[in-house]
């Protein structure tokens, strides 16, 4: 019944701020945006074919709910070399939260924040993890 998950969408404080980070830093793209009344509404980035993270422009500067009462734990991308990636992103001012580790699923992971304070986590997948042999 279910083919993948075809989006993550969040609220923005400043699109334009978690754009640079995620196309800018992270390396997706745009794939559109949508109007409402005149005023940017929302706007896709694509991970990869299919994928894509929903971000919605929090007009006012504030998010339409508090962390306390959100189940959203953090959103986790897969990378291909965990200390290339790291090295990058810091090397664009975005700090790691946690530097590369291995894992008790012994992948590589590494974490950060985007612009809106939301955990996103770095993954290089071990070929022995439970995850590659799913």
């Amino acid at each position: 019944m279910i083919k993948s998950i075809a989006h993550n969408a969040f609220f923005c404080k400043d699109v334009e701020s978690s754009i640079k980070f995620y196309c800018g830093v992270l390396g997706l793209k745009k794939a559109f945006e949508l109007e409402k009344e005149g005023k940017l509404y929302l706007t896709y980035l694509k991970v990869a074919d299919g994928q894509f993270i929903e971000m919605f422009s929090a007009r006012d500067g504030s998010l339409p709910f508090s962390r306390e009462h959100s189940s959203y734990a953090h959103l986790c991308f897969e990378v291909e070399d965990i200390n290339e990636a790291c090295e990058k992103i810091t090397k664009a001012g975005y700090p790691l939260t946690q530097p590369p580790t291995q894992s008790m699923d012994s992948n590589w992971q590494a974490w950060l924040a985007d612009p809106d304070g939301n955990p996103v986590e770095l993954m290089q997948i071990n070929p022995g993890s439970p995850q590659a042999k799913a």
